[in-house]
């Protein structure tokens, strides 16, 4: 089992449906740097967010980044800068992150990148994915419909 970077935007979703607990199913480890975790944690972030990376589950670790970040990068936002420096500092297997612009650049500098629906269709896949039926009776993806890329 591998580990990864994670972004703010896919443990932000994965928080609000409930479903953040297939990410140490499908890896042995999550980190975040300091600017994800802040991100995270902002008075504009989702209540049930909050408290969840104020009370961080023992599979997610915060790593400080040893090197500046990459000034190409500042265009991004701090959590895209910071996530995509911190898996190129630990030449990480991979990255974790949904945002179009920081996913082009991160895969440009040779990172392998998931996003969310994947990482879902993934869990899916390996039965550790439990969902709970929707309003229209849907209970899992219909056969055939894969999201994951890599």
């Amino acid at each position: 089992m591998q580990e990864i970077v994670a972004d703010t935007t896919p443990l932000n979703y994965l928080v609000l449906i409930q479903a953040a607990d297939i990410l140490p199913n499908l890896y042995r480890r999550v980190l975040i740097p300091p600017a994800v975790k802040a991100e995270l944690a902002h008075a504009n972030t989702p209540a049930i967010v909050r408290a969840w990376i104020s009370q961080p589950p023992q599979w997610l670790e915060v790593v400080s980044l040893k090197l500046p970040v990459d000034s190409a990068l500042a265009h991004l936002d701090a959590g895209e800068r910071e996530a995509i420096s911190l898996a190129s500092e630990l030449q990480a297997t991979l990255l974790l992150m949904d945002e179009r612009d920081g996913v082009t650049i991160a895969r440009h500098r040779g990172l392998k990148v998931i996003g969310t629906l994947a990482a879902l269709d993934l869990a899916a896949a390996m039965h550790s994915l439990s969902c709970k039926p929707c309003s229209n009776g849907c209970a899992r993806p219909r056969s055939g419909h894969r999201f994951a890329s890599w």
